[in-house]
């Protein structure tokens, strides 16, 4: 099964799953978590952010740290790690609306959840996607069909598969997916299913719509290409329904063959300031039938 995913490290850290894809909660499985997390937050450039860290998480445990629920100034971050700025102590549907209008995401493979806002972000303008002749041709197939919101708790525990020929572990947490389908619930979190001629679930994404953005949390495939037929038929709608950009979080390959750039966090935290106060489209979301994806043209403004 080929995993992608354009959010996590190379070596995936994740809770350990059972054959059902239920969170290993067992000694063994824990220990396993904790040696593998431990082992990535070793691994150079990482390691050169561990002090720091670590004197993070001693003022949190003594008491020194900001009290329960607030949420930590996004421009005042550490260097290494990059962007760590905080420890998380709330995952509740408010803190985390609020969190993201101030350019803040959770993230965390071991021990509490912490607040993370990077130098640079990974965004996309509906504009820039970019669509190359492979996929237009994949497009045109109509192989794969695209929904919103139809199942947005297979699509999360699918990205918190296994990857193959990697080390098990990730960010995906129990916790995080429990908040994030409070998120879906509230209407503020969304999944795109991509679904094959046989009716498997071929690939897909979730993220967090706040304002006129769209932050895209994690993706997965489990058939080569389905992630990105979901990432491009999302685009589309976030230019019709008139949003300002994706966010990716952090760089990759994988977005940036999809139109993704850097953008400075100063820049960007202006950005949603703005587009992120703006009106929003809460409630289900659903596709567009209208909207032929295979013939969409970015730059041309309009779907």
């Amino acid at each position: 099964m080929a995993l992608i995913d354009g959010h996590s490290p190379s070596l995936a850290v994740q809770p350990a799953l059972d054959r059902h894809g239920a969170a290993d909660d067992s000694l063994g499985g824990t220990v396993r978590r904790w040696v593998l997390g431990l082992l990535w937050s070793l691994k150079p450039p990482r390691l050169y952010g561990v002090p720091a860290m670590l004197a993070m998480l001693v003022k949190h445990y003594a008491g020194l740290g900001l009290p329960p629920g607030a949420l930590p100034d996004p421009e005042k971050t550490l260097t290494y790690p990059d962007g760590l700025a905080g420890i998380c102590t709330d995952l509740s549907v408010p803190t985390l609306m609020a969190a993201y209008a101030k350019g803040l995401f959770p993230f965390a493979h071991i021990g509490p959840q912490k607040w993370w806002a990077p130098r640079q972000r990974m965004v996309c303008f509906p504009k820039d996607v970019h669509i190359s002749k492979t996929m237009r041709r994949l497009l045109r197939s109509r192989q794969f069909e695209v929904t919103f919101d139809t199942a947005f708790a297979a699509v999360i525990r699918a990205c918190a598969e296994p990857r193959p020929v990697r080390p098990h572990i990730t960010w995906i947490r129990p916790e995080i997916i429990a908040a994030y389908q409070a998120l879906h619930a509230a209407g503020y979190a969304h999944s795109v299913e991509v679904w094959d001629r046989k009716g498997n679930l071929a690939g897909g994404l979730y993220g967090v719509a706040i304002g006129r953005t769209f932050v895209t949390e994690s993706m997965f495939a489990r058939q080569p290409d389905a992630s990105k037929v979901g990432l491009i038929t999302l685009g589309a709608h976030l230019q019709r329904w008139g949003f300002v950009l994706n966010d990716g979080k952090r760089d990759s390959g994988h977005l940036r063959s999809l139109g993704f750039t850097l953008m400075p966090r100063t820049k960007f935290n202006a950005l949603m300031a703005k587009a992120g106060g703006e009106p929003s489209k809460p409630g289900r979301w659903v596709v567009d039938k209208s909207i032929d994806v295979s013939q969409w043209i970015p730059k041309a403004g309009a779907v």
